[in-house]
């Protein structure tokens, strides 16, 4: 009894004293040096993170953050673009950053990085406080994924569908249409809240898809959070693990979550920006390795939570230069994903949209969450539109002769319908059963003496 007695009183003791150094002024440093992004300060014994301000004369604060140390000296990064700075000026750290009011009346807001609305609506109002820092959870407490998500796509609802709690990478070039893809699963969605991360975006783009793309009724249940390409690179990182923490916090009140985030390149460019500031060697093509670190550890915060809990289904957008698959963030990113959906170019500049290249896409959960008969539908299909395209030269300069070949008769004759499957109008939902009563419409229609192929077969 005395032991419990003595062992509680020395817990209490410790605890006060804890407090009591948490309350301790930190001792401020000076900056000495600017270096493109990057500030130098002396005089700062605090860990990388350390949320800091840098106090100018008659002038406002510079926030900015610990992003590494040589010896003596302190790295910062800027979280906004800082000017008016000069040497000797001091450097002030703070515990933390504001943390972020979050609750059931966040839905319809807009807030940048720090969660400072960018909207005209007032200040954040909620419930609870967001704590920041990530919540990691035993992956072998995960629940698995086994229902369909959904989309309100018809071509993702049947083809390559999403199961709740999925990661997917949406693989697009400039200019084919994934923005307005995205917007179209924000208005369509079964799921419950919808957040979205507007990372590196020009700003003109950020209110256009609010206002003409998302619309008044995708935002009633959505949470925007806005970094634009003109950002510092530290807020577009910022803003990324905050819309990525307000996902986990519905999450964790068992709500039926979607986060699309736009995109995962600006992410890692950020990053990198970052990384080659602070003196981090170049590697694969000129990213650091602490990118390629960076990536799985954003994407794994996705997915289901413990049983009880909600889910994060993820949507992120990997810009391919060139419309190149082998760029390294999107190999990458290809590696530690659910399945990726591919947007052509090619189908985009014949009017289709979305312009989903079905063949090059996959969903790597869709065979657990489907049943089999959907499974050998999508499997007919893709090999519907593989074969005319394999033969589509002969079949353009009328090599071909009717009748030669069973399979290519039967994939000319479905090719227009299988398009129209694939597009769809920017105002028209496709539920899922309305999605796959679709899909065997299109294989089995009048006509068709083709069928399914039969398993192992």
């Amino acid at each position: 009894m005395i032991d419990a007695v003595r062992s509680a009183t020395q817990l209490i003791a410790a605890s006060r004293q804890y407090k009591t150094l948490q309350q301790l002024p930190l001792a401020a440093g000076r900056l000495t040096r600017m270096v493109g992004l990057t500030l130098e300060a002396v005089g700062l014994n605090v860990p990388v993170g350390t949320y800091c301000q840098i106090i100018r004369p008659k002038a406002d604060v510079i926030e900015a953050e610990v992003v590494g140390f040589s010896a003596s000296t302190t790295y910062l990064m800027p979280i906004r673009a800082a000017e008016g700075l000069k040497p000797g000026l001091r450097v002030v750290p703070v515990h933390s950053a504001n943390k972020v009011r979050i609750g059931s009346q966040s839905l319809g807001r807009v807030m940048n990085g720090l969660g400072q609305p960018l909207d005209d609506k007032g200040p954040l109002q909620g419930e609870d406080f967001l704590d920041l820092t990530p919540q990691v959870i035993n992956p072998m407490k995960r629940e698995p994924i086994k229902r369909p998500l959904d989309v309100g796509i018809r071509a993702i609802n049947a083809l390559l569908t999403v199961g709740e709690g999925q990661r997917l990478g949406l693989f697009a070039g400039s200019g084919v249409g994934k923005s307005v893809l995205l917007g179209m699963m924000t208005r369509f969605t079964e799921a419950e809240i919808v957040v979205v991360g507007l990372i590196g975006e020009r700003g003109r783009e950020v209110k256009e898809f609010i206002e003409h793309i998302l619309g008044e009724e995708g935002l009633t249940r959505a949470v925007v959070v806005a970094a634009p390409a003109d950002e510092a690179p530290l807020m577009r990182l910022r803003a990324s693990y905050l819309a990525t923490r307000i996902a986990e916090y519905y999450r964790d009140k068992g709500k039926k979550v979607l986060l699309l985030m736009d995109s995962l390149t600006r992410f890692a460019q950020a990053q990198r920006e970052i990384s080659l500031a602070i003196g981090e060697p170049p590697a694969t093509k000129g990213y650091p390795p602490s990118v390629f670190a960076r990536l799985p550890e954003i994407v794994e915060r996705a997915g289901n939570g413990e049983k009880g809990q909600g889910s994060v289904t993820a949507f992120y957008t990997v810009l391919t230069e060139g419309d190149d698959l082998q760029d390294p963030i999107a190999d990458s990113a290809r590696a530690i994903l659910d399945g990726h959906i591919v947007l052509s170019r090619q189908l985009a500049e014949e009017g289709v949209y979305p312009a989903i290249n079905i063949e090059a896409s996959i969903s790597r959960v869709m065979p657990n969450i489907v049943p089999p008969e959907q499974l050998k539908h999508m499997q007919l299909f893709k090999q519907l539109l593989a074969t005319y395209r394999h033969n589509k030269d002969l079949i353009a300069v009328g090599a071909y002769t009717a009748g030669a070949d069973t399979t290519i008769d039967r994939a000319i004759e479905r090719y227009p319908h299988l398009l129209q499957f694939i597009g769809q109008g920017l105002t028209s939902k496709a539920a899922f059963a309305e999605s796959t009563a679709h899909l065997v419409s299109v294989l089995t229609s009048a006509g068709s003496h083709h069928k399914p192929p039969t398993k192992g077969g």
